[in-house]
C-alpha cells in the first residue's frame, strides 16, 4: 500500500504535458511544443568549457553538502551586483535545482497547522510542496484587468493566527506580471507587523522586456530582508536547465537547516555543474541579452496573433517567456458535438486533433486560460498559433 501523501500527489502537469508532447513526436507527429518551461538556446560553451575542465581535473568527487565556496562566492557576488544586497557563505546554500531549493526551504519553516499564502495565478508546484509539508496553501485571486498584482489591502482578508509565510514570484510563471514597488512595499510591511515568512521566487529576474527592472524585496528595506527567503537558480537566465543547479539566499538558521535537509536527501549538488555555475555567474554576460531580445521579438508576436483571435484576451508579460491567454468566451463550445467546457478540455482537443502542445490554466489556478512558452523557435510558434486559430474557428 502506498502512503497516503503518495496517493494525493500527482506528477507535474507541465512535465507532465511534455512528456506527452514527446511521445507523440516519437511516434512521427509534428507537434508544435508550447509546454516546456525551458530556454531552447544551447548553454553558452565557456559554461561548458567549465564543466569539461572540471571533468578533465577530476573534480568529480562529493562536495560540501551546501555548495562549494567558490560557488556561494560567485552567488553572493550576483546579489551585491545585480539586487544591492551583501550575503555571507552561511546565508547561501545551493541546491539541485531552484525546485529542490524551494521543497528544501517548505519543509523547513512550515508544519501541520500553519497556512500559507499563494497568489493566483500561482506556479503548478508550490500548493504540492506546501501541502508536502502538511501545511495549508491559501490562495488569493488577482486579475488580468488588475495587472495581476497584490497589494496590501488584499492581503490583510487572508493573514490569520495561523499564517506563516506568503509566497511571491516575479516576474511569474505563469503570467509574466510583476509587482509595483508600492504593493512590495505593502508586502513587506504586513509581512514584518505579522511576522511572516516571505518566500521570493525570483528565478525568472533576468528575463524582463519594455525596460522593467527588477526589485528584490529584500533589498526595500532591512526589517523585510532579514524575513526573505530568496529562490533562484542558473536555469533559466544561463538555459541550464538540465544541469540542475539553484540557490537560496536567507537568514542563517534557515538556510542551515536545509542544508540539514539536504544532507539527508540528495547530499551535495552534482560538482562538476557546480563549477559550470561559477563561470555562468562570474563569466561574460552578454548571452543574456541576446536570448531576451529573441525572447521579446516571439513575446510580441505571439501576443498580437492571440488577440487578433475573437474571444480571446492577452496579457502582455513584463517577464518570463510565458503568455497567458484567456479563453473563457470561447470555452462552452463544441467541436464535432463534443462539449469543450474547460481548459483540459481545450488543452487536449489542441494537443490530440490539432497536434499543439499547452498546459491547461487550471493546474496555475485559473480556468479558462492557457499557458504557452515562447522559448521555442518563431517557426514552431507560427505553426502553432495557426493551429490554435483553426481550432478556435472550428468551435461551433
Amino acid at each position: 500500500m502506498l502512503s497516503e501523501r503518495a496517493n494525493s500527489l500527482k506528477p507535474s502537469p507541465t512535465l507532465a504535458i511534455t512528456a506527452k508532447e514527446k511521445a507523440l513526436m516519437a511516434q512521427g507527429l509534428d507537434i508544435a511544443g508550447f509546454g516546456a518551461g525551458e530556454p531552447d538556446f544551447d548553454t553558452p560553451q565557456h559554461i561548458k568549457q567549465a564543466a569539461i575542465d572540471a571533468i578533465n581535473e577530476g573534480f568529480t568527487k562529493y562536495t560540501p553538502v551546501a555548495g562549494i565556496d567558490p560557488l556561494k562566492d560567485a552567488i553572493i557576488e550576483k546579489f551585491k551586483r545585480d539586487n544591492g544586497l551583501t550575503y555571507k557563505r552561511e546565508e547561501i546554500i545551493v541546491s539541485c535545482g531552484g525546485k529542490h531549493g524551494l521543497y528544501n526551504l517548505f519543509q523547513v519553516l512550515f508544519q501541520e497547522g500553519d497556512e500559507v499564502i499563494v497568489p493566483i495565478p500561482y506556479w503548478v508546484s508550490y500548493p504540492p510542496m506546501i501541502e508536502l509539508a502538511d501545511a495549508k496553501p491559501v490562495l488569493i485571486e488577482t486579475h488580468e484587468e488588475e495587472d495581476y498584482q497584490v497589494t496590501g489591502a488584499m492581503l490583510k482578508k487572508y493573514i490569520t493566527k495561523k499564517t506563516k509565510g506568503i509566497v511571491l514570484n516575479y516576474p511569474s510563471n505563469p503570467v509574466g506580471s510583476v509587482f509595483s514597488l508600492e504593493n512590495l512595499g505593502a508586502i513587506g510591511k504586513l509581512a514584518v507587523e505579522n511576522n511572516l515568512y516571505i518566500i521570493s521566487d525570483e528565478i525568472y529576474e533576468k528575463l524582463a522586456y519594455d525596460g522593467y527592472k527588477h526589485v528584490s524585496i529584500a533589498s526595500i528595506d532591512n526589517a523585510f530582508k532579514e524575513r526573505t527567503i530568496i529562490t533562484h537558480g542558473v536555469s533559466k537566465t544561463y538555459s541550464m536547465t538540465g544541469w540542475r543547479i539553484g540557490f537560496a539566499a536567507g537568514p542563517k538558521e534557515i538556510i542551515q537547516a536545509m542544508s540539514n535537509i539536504q544532507s539527508q536527501s540528495t547530499s551535495n549538488p552534482t560538482s562538476i555543474s557546480q563549477r559550470a555555475a561559477i563561470a555562468a555567474l562570474n563569466g561574460p554576460q552578454d548571452f543574456i541579452g541576446m536570448m531576451v531580445g529573441e525572447f521579446q521579438k516571439r513575446r510580441d508576436y505571439l501576443v498580437g496573433e492571440l488577440r487578433s483571435i475573437q474571444g480571446v484576451t492577452c496579457y502582455n508579460p513584463k517577464g518570463t517567456f510565458y503568455v497567458f491567454p484567456n479563453f473563457n468566451k470561447i470555452l462552452g463550445k463544441s467541436y464535432k458535438g463534443k462539449a469543450i467546457a474547460s481548459s483540459a478540455a481545450l488543452t487536449e482537443l489542441l494537443l490530440e486533433e490539432f497536434h499543439t502542445a499547452v498546459v491547461p490554466g487550471v493546474e496555475f489556478g485559473k480556468e479558462g486560460y492557457l499557458r504557452l512558452s515562447f522559448a521555442t523557435s518563431m517557426e514552431v510558434i507560427k505553426k502553432g498559433i495557426e493551429r490554435i486559430k483553426k481550432a478556435a474557428e472550428a468551435l461551433e
